[in-house]
Parts: structure tokens; C-alpha cells; sequence
């Protein structure tokens, strides 16, 4: 592991601790997937074991789920909870107006929908997540199996519509050849570039049959919790800027 990796890991880690104050007894809280959520769920299990907390999760992907397992967490659904008040989840790519890209985990769609079944959805992430504009991680597109390729072909005319003219979607490969989701459809991965209208974009692409869901999480995100190379942290926030260390 080179010492670039070490100061990024360490990012990741101080973020997701410094998340995990916000999770109080008796909260129904969902849990992120990816590599800097998997240590606020490492965490989270510590102090479930170590200062008796009590929370209900909810796991956003089955990744997710067997990891909060192995942290002495037991995941309960959705639909048992009924809505959630707090959800912390990692990003891809995150603006200054705290929108972003999810989904290179592959757990888009569950990660979406339970951040919108929360009363707060906090983001946690290093800081070479931060990007002026959005589009410089590729954009993940859930599909469904059934006519992806008609589908890809009409997702490639709605970008050229939107000026974005030499984008090409990649099939994201997976075992067997393609990377089957947890509701058993495939991604497609788009290199957009800087996105000039990110919600414009999302709301015409999920009008398209066969579009599931997209990767673009707009106006979701309360607050970001950046980690930063040396172990300190930022808290980006509507109006609630701040340093932490």
C-alpha cells in the first residue's frame, strides 16, 4: 500500500467516524454502500458493541448488508420500518450545491430509494470526490436486461439532445460478463464530461422505457462530510459550513 493510499484511507475513515455522531440511540438509520461507507457501518457496530447503542438499519445493498452482519448489526427492510430518520451513504462525485453522482458500487436504485424514504441523507466522502461540476466520474444508468441495447441507443440520443456529443455507454462487466444489480439489471457507465444541467438530464433520461434509475442524486443531500488527506474533516452543509478535526 503506497503512502497516497494510506493518507486516502485515512480520509475515508475520518469521515465516516466523524458521520457516525450523528446516529443517536433509537434511530432508524440507513446504511450506505462502498468503500467509505463500509467504515461508518465498521463504526457504527463498534459502538453498538462498546456504548450501547440501539439502532434499527437498513442496508442498501446485500454487500451492505452481510458487512453490518459481521459488525453484530442485523439489518431489518424497508418496508418493516416504514421510513427512516437518518441515512448516511458515500458519493462518486460531489458538487458545490452538494449534488452527486452514485452507483459505482453498482446499488444505485436501493441507495436512492432509501435515501428518499429519510428524514436526512448525509454524504460522506474523501475529498477527491469533490468536483466543481458533475460528469467527471462517469454516470452509472440501471437498465433493465430486456432490450438494453435499444435502450443504450436511445439514452445516446437523449445526450446528444443535451450537447453531449462523444459519449459513449459502456456496459459495466461483471460475472458472466455483465454486472447484474441486486434487482437483476445492468448498468451502463456514460463519460459525460462537465454536465451543465444534471436534474435537466436525469429528469429525460428516466422518461426513457427501460431506464430504471439513474446516478444522479439531485437536492437530496442535507449535509457532506468530507475527509480530508491528513485526518480532518469538513462538514458542507445548506448554510452550515464548518471545519472539523
Amino acid at each position: 500500500m503506497t503512502a497516497d493510499t494510506d493518507r486516502n484511507l485515512q480520509a475515508k475513515i475520518s469521515c465516516a467516524e466523524f458521520a457516525a455522531g450523528f446516529v443517536r440511540s433509537g434511530m432508524r438509520v440507513g446504511l450506505g454502500t462502498g468503500s467509505t461507507a463500509r467504515w461508518l457501518v465498521v463504526t457504527i457496530g463498534r459502538r453498538v458493541r462498546e456504548c450501547s447503542l440501539k439502532v434499527t438499519v437498513v442496508a442498501t445493498s446485500t454487500g451492505c448488508a452481510e458487512l453490518a452482519r459481521r459488525q453484530g448489526l442485523e439489518p431489518v427492510s424497508l418496508q418493516e420500518v416504514g421510513w427512516l430518520d437518518l441515512t448516511i451513504d458515500g458519493a462518486d462525485e460531489i458538487n458545490p450545491d452538494l449534488d452527486v453522482i452514485k452507483g459505482g458500487g453498482g446499488a444505485l436504485l436501493q441507495e436512492k430509494i432509501v435515501a428518499e424514504s429519510s428524514d436526512r441523507f448525509v454524504v460522506i466522502a474523501d475529498e477527491t470526490k469533490r468536483s466543481a461540476a458533475l460528469g467527471g466520474y462517469p454516470l452509472p444508468v440501471e437498465v433493465t436486461p430486456f432490450g438494453w441495447q435499444s435502450t443504450q441507443s436511445r439514452i445516446g440520443d437523449c445526450l446528444r439532445n443535451a450537447g453531449l456529443d462523444t459519449v459513449v455507454g459502456k456496459l459495466r462487466p461483471g460475472a458472466g460478463g455483465r454486472f447484474v444489480t441486486d434487482e437483476g439489471n445492468h448498468i451502463l457507465d456514460f463519460s459525460l464530461g462537465p454536465v451543465p444541467d444534471p436534474a435537466g438530464l436525469h429528469d429525460d433520461l428516466v422518461k426513457i422505457a427501460g431506464v430504471v434509475e439513474t446516478g444522479f442524486f439531485i437536492g437530496h443531500c442535507e449535509r457532506a462530510v468530507i475527509g480530508r488527506n491528513d485526518g480532518t474533516i469538513l462538514v458542507e452543509g445548506r448554510g452550515r459550513p464548518g471545519e472539523g478535526g
